[in-house]
C-alpha cells in the first residue's frame, strides 16, 4: 500500500513539475475519449489503432503486409503542421498570440507557386528561389502584424485574423493572373521547381515525401538554437515574460516584437512553400483555408512552444491525418480524428485546472498525514 502511494506521489510530482508530462497525459486522455466514442457508435476501437499503427510503421496487421509508403505519407503530412506549429510557438515565446499562421502559410504558398511558374528553370536553383520567396513573403506578412503591434499597439489577434482573409483572396487574385490558370489550378510546375526527389520516392515506395522533411528538421534545430542559445532568443524570451522589465534591462522591446512575428511568419511561409512544391505538381487557386495554420496553434500548445515538443506534436497531428483514410476503410468515421484533436486542445487548455487539482490532492494528502501523525503521537502518549 505504501509503495503504491509512493508511486502515485512520484507521478503527481512529475505532472506538477513537467509540462511535457502534462502534454503526454492530455494526449492519452484525448485518445481515451476517442476510443470511447468509437465504441459508442458501434465500431471496433481496435480498428482505429490498427490504422494508426499502419501509418506509423507501414505494417498492415490484418493482411500481414508491410509498405513503407504509409510512413512516407505520414511524414509528408506532418511537415506543414510542424512548420505552422513553430510559427505559433516562436511568437508565443515573446508573449504574442499568432493566429495568423494560416495567412502567412497562404502567402508563402502563393509566392512559391508564382516563382515556380515564372522563375528561372535552373535545377536546384529554381526550388531554392521559390522556397526563399515563400520564406520572405511569410516573414513580411508576419512582420506587418509585429510592426502594428509594436508601433501602434494594435492587437495581434485582430490583425492576424483580418490578414488571414486578405491573404486568402489576394492569393486567388495573384494566382488567377498567371497565364494558363483556370478556376481551379495553374499549369503544371517545371520539374526544376519540384521538391520531390527520386531517392526519397524510391526509399518510401512512391510516397509524396520530399525535401521538405529536411527543411523542417533544419528549421526545428534553428528554432532551438535561436531561442535557447543566442542573445536574440534571450531578448525575445525576456520580452515574453515581462515587457516592462525587458525594456528596463535595455532590451529593444519594439524590435523584439517585430522580429518575433517576422520569424514566425517565415516558418509558416516555409510550410506553405513545402506544400505547394512538394505535395502538388501544379499551383492551386485555393477557395478556402487549408487550416494548417489554425491546427498549428494546437500543435504549439501541445508541444509547450518548445522546438522538440512542437516537432513531436506535429508528428502526432500528421499521424492522425495520415490514418484518417485508413480508418474510413475500416468503417471508423473520419471525424473521429478531428474529435481527438479537439479534445487534446481542450485538455491542454484546462491543464492549469489539472495542476490545481493535483496540488489540492497533494495538500489534502499532506493534511491527512499530519492528522495521522498527531493521532499516533496521542496514542503513544496515552500508552506512556
Amino acid at each position: 500500500m505504501r509503495q503504491q502511494q509512493k508511486r502515485q506521489g512520484r507521478l503527481t510530482e512529475l505532472l506538477l513539475r513537467s509540462d511535457g508530462a502534462i502534454s503526454v497525459l492530455v494526449v492519452l486522455l484525448g485518445f481515451l475519449c476517442g476510443t470511447i466514442l468509437v465504441a459508442v457508435v458501434g465500431r471496433n476501437p481496435l480498428n482505429m489503432y490498427k490504422a494508426i499503427l499502419q501509418s506509423l510503421t507501414g505494417y498492415n496487421i490484418d493482411r500481414g503486409i508491410w509498405n513503407i509508403r504509409y510512413v512516407g505519407e505520414w511524414l509528408n503530412l506532418s511537415v506543414p503542421y510542424i512548420f505552422c506549429g513553430l510559427a505559433m510557438a516562436f511568437a508565443a515565446r515573446t508573449g504574442l498570440f499568432n493566429i495568423g499562421g494560416e495567412g502567412q502559410y497562404i502567402m508563402g504558398l502563393t509566392m512559391a507557386q508564382v516563382i515556380a511558374l515564372l522563375g528561372p528553370q535552373v535545377p536546384v536553383v529554381h526550388w531554392i528561389l521559390a522556397m526563399a520567396g515563400a520564406l520572405l513573403m511569410g516573414a513580411i506578412w508576419g512582420g506587418i502584424v509585429g510592426f502594428l503591434k509594436a508601433r501602434y499597439e494594435v492587437s495581434e489577434v485582430v490583425a492576424t485574423i483580418m490578414l488571414n482573409y486578405v491573404a486568402l483572396y489576394l492569393s486567388r487574385i495573384i494566382t488567377m493572373a498567371i497565364p494558363g490558370t483556370n478556376t481551379y489550378k495553374t499549369v503544371n510546375f517545371p520539374e526544376t521547381a519540384s521538391l520531390r526527389a527520386d531517392f526519397l520516392s524510391t526509399l518510401t515506395n512512391g510516397s509524396t515525401l520530399n525535401l521538405g522533411i529536411f527543411l523542417v528538421i533544419v528549421s526545428v534545430v534553428l528554432y532551438w538554437f535561436l531561442m535557447e542559445r543566442t542573445n536574440l532568443g534571450f531578448g525575445l524570451r525576456a520580452t515574453g515574460f515581462n515587457k516592462d522589465a525587458a525594456r528596463y534591462g535595455g532590451i529593444p522591446v519594439v524590435t523584439s516584437v517585430v522580429i518575433s512575428m517576422a520569424v514566425a511568419g517565415a516558418f509558416a511561409g516555409m510550410g506553405g512553400g513545402v506544400v505547394a512544391l512538394g505535395s502538388f505538381r501544379h499551383g492551386r487557386v485555393i477557395s478556402g483555408m487549408d487550416n494548417y495554420g489554425f491546427t498549428g496553434i494546437a500543435v504549439a500548445l501541445v508541444g509547450n512552444n518548445t522546438a522538440v515538443g512542437t516537432l513531436l506534436a506535429g508528428l502526432l497531428f500528421g499521424l492522425l491525418a495520415a490514418a484518417q483514410p485508413l480508418m474510413q476503410s475500416k468503417q471508423i468515421p473520419k471525424e473521429i480524428t478531428f474529435i481527438i484533436q479537439g479534445l487534446i486542445v481542450v485538455f491542454i487548455a484546462v491543464r492549469t485546472g489539472i495542476r490545481l487539482f493535483l496540488q489540492w490532492r497533494v495538500k489534502r494528502a499532506a493534511e491527512k498525514a499530519a492528522v495521522s501523525e498527531q493521532l499516533e503521537g496521542k496514542k503513544e502518549g496515552e500508552n506512556d
